[in-house]
């Protein structure tokens, strides 16, 4: 206990308590009703986020169907049987397949669309985005059985336009033919969540200051020279971004294919949500223990994305603030 004594006034305080936790307790304080505005947030995001992978990793490591009380611990047994699972790795290259096709698409296409869309000059330019925007925030379960219909072989209309016009002779089975199946879920996908990538370019394009293009135009550089010599080196740190947010959004296709295909036909279509899905709840005996395995296993293939993300971030910060 110390004994202050100023100006005659003695008073009397207990423990020296260091400086570093004083200066903590009073941000804390002094900030207290921001955590109390993140209160309800925290809780929600513990709720509906920490504690579903906290019981993911329980529930992988239990011989459970989801629906008695019975249940037995059986430690990593799920995991080996997910690592000797030939239809595990058969959805998770589906997956990847899916993801190698429709991204470079997508981040190419988008860019393509972006360019042309930025044009101040371009009459309409804002109805065409909106356009192309409008399928991102529909539905993807009424997308997919739109589709469905869409693609019908019996009375469809794309089936009748190629009927119409003399491209085929009979209906082509676009959902039901392992050959064509995963093809026209992907071109579906791809037309649905190509509005998403055009924002991310065209966010990208406003980086780009108007008075580099004006330097450029100054020094005789046209329309060309100044998309190859200042567009396009100037977009190149958004680059790896937007092709790794587009793979981690490609990662979760799981309504539309349930939706349109199922899985199949005949596994053509089986990506890792799907199968999950199938084991865990739609299968004749579910089997939630294994189910939830494989989501941790797929959990760690979607966080490798996400860790390639944010160094993909850090170099784009990196070399934006060097340009």
């Amino acid at each position: 206990m110390n004994i202050v004594t100023r100006e005659g006034a003695v008073t009397v305080s207990g423990p020296a308590v260091p400086a570093r936790r004083r200066r903590l307790a009073t941000r804390i304080w002094s900030e207290r009703w921001a955590y109390v505005f993140l209160l309800p947030t925290l809780l929600l995001f513990g709720l509906y986020t920490v504690w579903p992978i906290i019981s993911s990793l329980f529930y992988s490591m239990l011989d459970w169907n989801g629906l008695g009380a019975e249940r037995s611990f059986v430690g990593l047994a799920n995991y080996r049987e997910a690592l000797a699972d030939p239809l595990f790795w058969k959805s998770l290259g589906i997956t990847l397949v899916i993801i190698a096709v429709t991204v470079p698409v997508r981040v190419g296409l988008g860019l393509l669309v972006a360019l042309v869309l930025n044009n101040p000059r371009l009459p309409l330019a804002k109805l065409f985005r909106t356009a192309l925007f409008v399928p991102v925030v529909t539905t993807t379960a009424i997308i997919g059985v739109v589709m469905g219909f869409i693609f019908d072989p019996a009375g469809g209309p794309v089936n009748q336009l190629l009927l119409d016009l003399g491209i085929v002779d009979q209906p082509v089975d676009f959902l039901g033919d392992p050959g064509s199946s995963l093809w026209t879920v992907m071109g579906v996908h791809m037309w649905k969540w190509l509005g998403i990538t055009l924002v991310y370019w065209l966010a990208a394009l406003q980086t780009i200051p108007a008075t580099v293009y004006e330097a450029a135009r100054t020094d005789g550089a046209g329309g060309w020279a100044s998309l190859r010599y200042v567009t396009l080196p100037m977009l190149k740190p958004f680059l790896l971004i937007i092709v790794l947010l587009t793979a981690i959004e490609t990662m979760q296709i799981f309504d539309l294919v349930l939706t349109m295909t199922n899985g199949g036909p005949y596994f053509s279509t089986l990506t890792s949500e799907v199968y999950i899905y199938q084991q865990a709840f739609a299968s004749s005996t579910p089997r939630l223990g294994y189910g939830a395995a494989l989501g941790v296993l797929f959990g760690l293939v979607t966080l490798a994305f996400t860790a390639i993300q944010a160094i993909g971030i850090r170099y784009a910060n990196r070399a934006r603030s060097t340009s």
